[in-house]
């Protein structure tokens, strides 16, 4: 099946199940559930929009992470393709069953075992899998989609609920190679995480290029009939916006993003009236997703729609490894990470591919 087949497949299932109702339950309720903050939080249109583009436009500060994104690239050559494969894993982690996402955490570890290298500027190896840069990953994410919620949503949570909160997202962290227990679990541990990291955090050229490059929606989006560029290109540009004035203002001096406290105070209400309008229906929802990320809508759907899984039950990470078979991530494919680094420290040359077709199934083609 070629890559258009198997987009008209995707684009007629998506239309059977805004027209029918036809959607695939999941196998049960993944890691977190209904009664979850964590659904509550992410399952806001805010959450997989301005505080998705958030979370991936702050990480480019990391050295280590940008350094990886510069060498291959894709952010540039297929950033449709990217951001939907991204959103998607993150998505699962959040909502989808625990097989399936036990499954993508495990093929994670083979593609980041690729993103090795030096980094351009300080001279220093950089390991995808390192577990101080998937803790970064992790924290900018839910960090970035709990701002999003409090700022263009609902409002801030109750004490007891961003508890909960934390408490969920160290559950998330086992699914990465960073271990739960660095997991801060009060707002004021996670502004402290960020000040130790500060020091680490440089706003280089490849840095600046990326965020500004993330930054644009719009290179997100398929192409648009003429009629609806317009609404397209606003609509990408007040996410730009509310992106940006969610980012404290060391980050933005950091990386050269200027934009007037008045652009600030104004989009906050323009985007939490348009949120509030797709919130109120889940299929509507569901339609913009498909604009922006059609390999997340399987994903969302069930949870967005109210569909009981096939199982409704909730299983920890370490009960979802036992039951089909996976490692700790962090102890997962240490002989393929030894073989890559070898190749590229010791022999100066590419590391292999392996785990990126076998990634294609989970979560979506690569071009």
């Amino acid at each position: 099946m070629t890559v258009s087949d198997k987009q008209k497949q995707g684009r007629r299932a998506f239309l059977a199940m805004m027209t029918r109702g036809k959607v695939e339950p999941h196998e049960d309720y993944g890691f977190f559930g209904p009664d979850s903050v964590t659904w509550k939080v992410w399952s806001y249109p805010t959450g997989l929009t301005v505080g998705f583009q958030r979370a991936v436009v702050i990480e480019e500060l990391d050295p280590a992470l940008v350094a990886a994104v510069d060498k291959t690239h894709d952010i540039y050559k297929r950033p449709r393709t990217r951001y939907d494969r991204t959103l998607r894993y993150f998505a699962m982690v959040a909502f989808g069953g625990s097989r399936e996402t036990s499954n993508v955490a495990d093929v994670l570890v083979k593609i980041h075992s690729k993103a090795i290298g030096t980094e351009p500027y300080g001279g220093k190896r950089y390991d995808a899998n390192n577990p101080a840069s998937q803790l970064w990953i992790h924290l900018t994410a839910w960090h970035s989609i709990l701002i999003a919620y409090e700022k263009f949503g609902p409002g801030p949570l109750t004490p007891e609920e961003e508890g909960r909160y934390w408490d969920e997202c160290a559950t998330a962290a086992e699914l990465q190679t960073c271990s739960p227990d660095d997991v801060p679990r009060t707002r004021e541990g996670i502004r402290d995480y960020f000040e130790r990291m500060r020091p680490q955090l440089v706003g280089s050229e490849i840095a600046v290029q990326a965020m500004n490059h993330l930054l644009r929606a719009d290179v997100m989006l398929p192409p648009m009939p003429l009629i609806a560029r317009p609404i397209a290109s606003l609509s990408t540009r007040a996410l730009r916006a509310g992106t940006i004035s969610t980012m404290p203002r060391w980050m933005r001096e950091m990386s050269g993003l200027q934009q007037r406290r008045t652009t600030d105070l104004a989009i906050r209400p323009l985007l939490w009236t348009a949120f509030h309008i797709v919130h109120l229906s889940a299929r509507f929802q569901l339609a913009l997703l498909q604009l922006l990320s059609p390999m997340t809508v399987p994903v969302a759907a069930p949870v967005l729609l109210g569909v009981t899984p096939v199982n409704p039950e909730i299983v920890s990470p370490a009960q979802a490894r036992a039951r089909y078979g996976y490692d700790k991530p962090s102890e997962a494919h240490q002989e393929l990470r030894a073989r890559q680094a070898e190749r590229v420290f010791g022999e100066g040359v590419s590391p292999s591919d392996e785990g990126l077709v076998e990634s294609e199934p989970i979560l979506g083609l690569r071009s």
